[in-house]
């Protein structure tokens, strides 16, 4: 492990030499850059201590740099923090790592606290142009959207006047009010129709449990679920919704993750908790993380290496499990990190059957680190608002299974109809129908809800890829780091 010391530190010592000896002249520029490395000296140190990929970086070997100076002259050798967390430390093959300078959005967003319009959308790209459509999937409740003229399956061109573009969209779309311009597709083409909507933005704390209600169709009790992010402020609901189907004593489940890219794995492992529970103890998913800490857990604590299915939340509040033998996940491309984590997890156990189309293809978890003496965040510096969220392991099911890179491909394929979405929950939309039909047996009823796209476009980003914690898998806390040793 590097033992280079903090700037503050170093830049201290070049003070007392001074002092020491009035005869030595110490460039004041150099001393400025010394001290203005401060968040880059934290951001290295926290990828050197932990980063699934340090093998992958040249830079984090323990033997590169020869002397302090060389170290601090290539970290005044970046612009930002940022450039030298994504350009200098950060492996080809990683996605998903992720650099901050404010830790309190990033916090925020692990609760489910954003600041939004409540507008969950789609964006699209037109075929062979930098323009750009969005498509709304669903309102937030309890978000100024709730109860507009704005509703799920609405198109819109324009955002405050202006049109959509690769280079603009970011800026508008964050905007505090927000006016839609909506549009509808005719004969195979986007057209506005003159319609604008304007909502301004607010605080919202959102529900991850959007829909749960239970579905009787050919003698069968089919619960559904609709789940939109793994936020452990929410497990209780998440119990209370397992609650209901277990009073209902379903037959099946079909849980909906089209639009959830992941979250927390302890949320991840309740679910997966509530969807068996004849499972208790045994293990859920194995933790791969670098060669350093994969020795050093195995040495210190070899049960930190998995998670386990559970009985019960933190707080010992008992789960309401539902002894399934198969589960049917609604899936898409949005489909990441957390939600793919139990969809392989459970595989070893019972039949999973993935509805839609190829998931992200995500497997690792990350975790937040602050510029503090251990990463914590207690003591962190004051002066600054930087973490990181570097990638810190790789997890595989019990079979040593992991998440293709590529996603995992569905069982039964379906998509949605930009031109028709259908209404959410409702045994008629065609990704839930085609689930219905797979649990029913209805093979032909499925190859008719096919649907071929109405025009040209390309998936682009979605709302939540404009917040920190997008397609992020992160533990709860830091593990005890070979540092404190």
């Amino acid at each position: 492990m590097r033992r280079f010391l903090l700037v503050a530190i170093f830049a201290g010592s070049l003070m007392t030499s001074c002092s020491e000896d009035m005869d030595d002249v110490i460039d004041d520029d150099v001393l400025v850059e010394r001290e203005n490395v401060e968040i880059e000296d934290f951001v290295y140190r926290g990828m050197d201590e932990i980063y699934l990929y340090k093998p992958d970086i040249p830079e984090l070997a323990d033997d590169y740099f020869d002397s302090e100076d060389d170290y601090y002259d290539y970290l005044v050798s970046w612009d930002t923090p940022e450039d030298l967390f994504d350009e200098g430390l950060v492996a080809p093959q990683d996605r998903f790592s992720y650099i901050t300078d404010d830790y309190i959005e990033l916090e925020n967003s692990f609760s489910g606290i954003s600041e939004t319009t409540g507008v969950d959308y789609r964006l699209y790209l037109f075929s062979n142009s930098d323009d750009i459509f969005g498509v709304v999937r669903y309102i937030v409740p309890g978000s100024n959207a709730e109860g507009t003229a704005i509703k799920r399956g609405d198109l819109f061109t324009e955002i405050n006047g202006e049109t959509l573009n690769r280079n603009n969209y970011r800026s508008l779309l964050s905007s505090p009010s927000v006016t839609f311009t909506l549009a509808e597709i005719n004969d195979n083409a986007v057209s506005n129709t003159g319609e604008e909507v304007t909502i301004a933005t607010s605080e919202v704390t959102e529900n991850p449990v959007l829909i749960q209600n239970v579905i009787e169709t050919d003698g069968l009790k089919i619960g559904y679920l609709m789940y939109n992010s793994f936020v452990a402020d929410f497990d209780q609901q998440l119990n209370d919704a397992f609650a209901y189907f277990a009073s209902e004593n379903i037959d099946h489940l079909v849980l909906d993750l089209r639009y959830n890219g992941g979250g927390r794995v302890s949320s991840a492992t309740a679910l997966a908790s509530m969807i068996t529970g004849s499972y208790t103890g045994e293990i859920f998913a194995k933790q791969q993380w670098n060669e350093d800490y994969q020795n050093y857990f195995l040495a210190t604590d070899p049960d930190r290496l998995f998670n386990y299915f559970t009985d019960e939340l933190p707080g010992e509040i008992a789960l309401n499990q539902l002894n399934l033998t198969d589960l049917y996940v609604i899936g898409t491309s949005s489909t990441a990190s957390a939600s793919e984590l139990v969809i392989n997890g459970l595989k070893p156990y019972i039949d999973v059957y993935l509805i839609g189309h190829t998931t992200t293809g995500k497997s690792q978890a990350s975790v937040t680190l602050y510029d503090s003496p251990n990463f914590g965040p207690t003591n962190a510096n004051p002066d600054h608002t930087y973490a990181i969220q570097p990638l810190v392991y790789e997890s595989v099911n019990a079979n040593d299974i992991v998440v293709p890179y590529d996603g995992i491909d569905p069982d039964v394929e379906s998509y949605e109809s930009l031109s028709d979405l259908g209404v959410l929950g409702d045994p008629s939309e065609p990704m839930l129908a085609a689930a219905i039909n797979a649990i029913t047996g209805n093979a032909a009823a499925v190859q008719a809800m096919t649907r071929q796209r109405e025009f040209n476009y390309q998936e682009f980003e979605e709302r939540a890829s404009l917040q920190p914690n997008y397609k992020r898998m992160y533990i709860d806390e830091l593990p005890s780091l070979r540092l404190d040793q």
